[in-house]
């Protein structure tokens, strides 16, 4: 999947843009045109605007012409007050058309865009889990609001570029062979004389930005290892605070070298384009000049000839910009092609047409010769297969990576199983509703996940309906009210960012609070109590107690003291539940259980 580009500049595609070039496709072009189509009578009205301003912006030229020849010749001051009029008139009425064709534009250009942030958030909140572990988060935000930004450029830039750049050179070109057809292509054959010198400086200056930017990257990579809190921490403790500053001098000397090769490329290139900029219209006096003294042209005068290099110099920045159309619509489509991909993205986690709600109070929970992986070629589960009877707790054990939280996973269909099925009540969970299924499926992970807002935004989460009182009474039963009342803002108090601003005890109790206040049918808890320190575990172990109490309940954990509460307990290994039991059942039979129990769980007995 192609990711974001460095662009390069107007002139030219750069290596990558080259690779990743899109294909030009019917399709592609229909499903673009799907998203302005809405808006084809503003499009409608741009483009009037776009002509109108076209057609008015040459009367300034063509009025300076009749300024030398009529007011200025013939001594007219009455004439000339009314050219000049006219001619501000004519500017102004510019100036108000593009103010408006500019409006629409981007008014035009912010609904698409609208549209399409609104279409990108519903799809991507729909993908599945899986999705969000393999993409990388800093490509999801910038399909998000990067990618999706850019549409504005393409459609108020480069689209209305494209007609606004024709309208003005045809309707200059007219203008231009109306007055003279001789002058009119001297004025073509100057115009190459202005654009490419740009282009080829331009380009070198671009090749020097580049490495410029290549060097100010490696310099800030120096300065982001080097002087974070543990960079610098390390730099002291092992004394090598000369030869980082040897390595910062010499990339600091790198980077201010190709800058000022840059900036010189700069001065030379005015000195250039100011050359050739006086070059044109002299050029043009000259053949005009000759025109009318060899009688070339009768017709010619003076103010046609200064109207002329007036007009010429107006096309030089549409045709430089028309030369760059390629450049500019390969552009536009990688970006199209980009989000489209997302778009593209299939949803294969969803709620079946007509999805059932089938009663899951204290209903049975079967894993039937259940068989998963998160990659084709490597199978984490292989044939799990285990029934969990309606109200009782099960806890699940095994080495690190064995597959505990894959299995509970599955519950919720977060991920959907390879072969075999995962069934509540007999009905299997493909079945169901999602929004009912994962409703009354409560899970506390041994990773709490806050949003950025209050204690009390975060609890409601789980209920947007629940009153104080049960709030309140939830975050009793978590051992976490007396903490928020204490706090100057209480349930008020900002959490920060991921809950940066409170303990992981105090993430996983508020946790905790959230899942008590969904009141789940069913309950799943992943090292729900990893982040507790022992005495704020017993604090609220008789709370999920009472929390497990009439649930059924699946437990992940590693302390004993939760595994010897469980009803029964699933051992699991190398894809399979090699051996189950209660924990004096799984002691006797000398297994896995029993060199956990001796690695792991005895560690912990005097903390349970």
């Amino acid at each position: 999947m192609p990711g974001p580009m460095r662009l390069g500049p107007r002139g030219y595609l750069t290596d990558e843009e080259k690779e990743n070039k899109p294909k030009v496709t019917g399709k592609l072009l229909g499903r673009i045109l799907g998203y302005l189509k809405p808006y084809w009578f503003q499009f409608l009205l741009v483009f009037i605007a776009i002509l109108l301003s076209a057609i008015i912006g040459l009367q300034p030229s063509i009025i300076t012409g009749k300024i030398v020849d009529q007011a200025l010749v013939g001594k007219d001051m009455a004439l000339l007050i009314k050219l000049l009029i006219f001619a501000f008139v004519t500017m102004a009425a510019s100036q108000i058309i593009g103010v408006l064709e500019r409006y629409i534009n981007s008014w035009i250009s912010q609904k698409i865009i609208f549209d399409m942030r609104n279409q990108m958030y519903d799809h991507l909140q729909h993908m599945p889990h899986a999705f969000f572990t393999t993409e990388k988060q800093g490509d999801i935000i910038t399909r998000m609001n990067t990618d999706i930004a850019g549409v504005s450029t393409v459609i108020s830039g480069t689209l209305t570029s494209i007609v606004s750049n024709v309208a003005v050179v045809i309707t200059t070109l007219i203008a231009l062979f109306s007055m003279s057809w001789q002058l009119a292509l001297v004025g073509i054959v100057v115009i190459p004389l202005l654009i490419i010198p740009s282009r080829n400086v331009g380009r070198t200056r671009w090749q020097l930005a580049s490495e410029a930017q290549e060097k100010s990257d490696e310099m800030n990579q120096l300065v982001n290892e080097t002087l974070s809190v543990s960079g610098s921490l390390l730099v002291k403790l092992f004394t090598h605070e000369k030869s980082e500053y040897d390595k910062f001098v010499k990339v600091n000397d790198e980077v201010t070298q190709i800058a000022m090769k840059e900036q010189r490329s700069g001065s030379w290139f005015r000195v250039v384009m100011g050359m050739f900029t006086q070059l044109g219209p002299l050029l043009i006096y000259f053949a005009g000049g000759l025109f009318i003294i060899k009688e070339v042209d009768p017709t010619l005068t003076v103010g046609v000839v200064t109207a002329t290099v007036a007009l010429v110099n107006r096309l030089y920045r549409p045709v430089e910009s028309l030369m760059d159309i390629t450049i500019d619509f390969t552009r536009s489509l990688a970006l199209f092609e980009r989000i489209f991909d997302y778009f593209d993205k299939t949803v294969t986690i969803k709620s079946p047409p007509e999805g059932g709600k089938p009663d899951m109070d204290n209903k049975d929970i079967y894993f039937q010769h259940v068989a998963f992986g998160y990659t084709p070629d490597k199978q984490i589960l292989k044939d799990v297969d285990f029934t969990v009877p309606g109200g009782k707790m099960y806890a699940i054990v095994g080495p690190s990576g064995s597959g505990k939280s894959t299995i509970v996973n599955l519950i919720p269909r977060l991920y959907d199983v390879d072969r075999g099925s995962v069934k509540i009540n007999k009905v299997d969970v493909r079945r169901f509703d999602l929004t009912y299924l994962r409703g009354n499926i409560g899970m506390v992970t041994q990773e709490s996940y806050l949003f950025n807002g209050t204690i009390l935004d975060n609890l409601k989460y789980a209920g947007p309906d629940a009153t104080q009182k049960e709030i309140e009474e939830a975050c009793r039963m978590a051992n976490i009210h007396d903490f928020i009342v204490t706090q100057p803002d209480g349930y008020n108090t900002e959490v920060g960012n991921r809950g940066l601003k409170l303990s992981g005890g105090e993430k996983q109790r508020l946790s905790i609070a959230r899942t008590i206040l969904k009141d789940p049918k069913i309950l799943i808890m992943d090292e729900a109590t990893s982040a507790l320190d022992s005495i704020s575990e017993n604090a609220i172990q008789d709370a999920l107690e009472k929390l497990m109490e009439g649930r059924t309940t699946i437990v992940i954990a590693h302390r004993l003291s939760t595994i010897l509460k469980a009803d029964c307990i699933l051992v699991v290994n190398d894809g399979v539940i090699a051996e189950k039991g209660t924990h004096e059942e799984l002691l006797k039979q000398d297994g896995i259980y029993k060199e956990l129990y001796e690695t792991q769980f005895r560690r912990v007995i005097e903390t349970d």
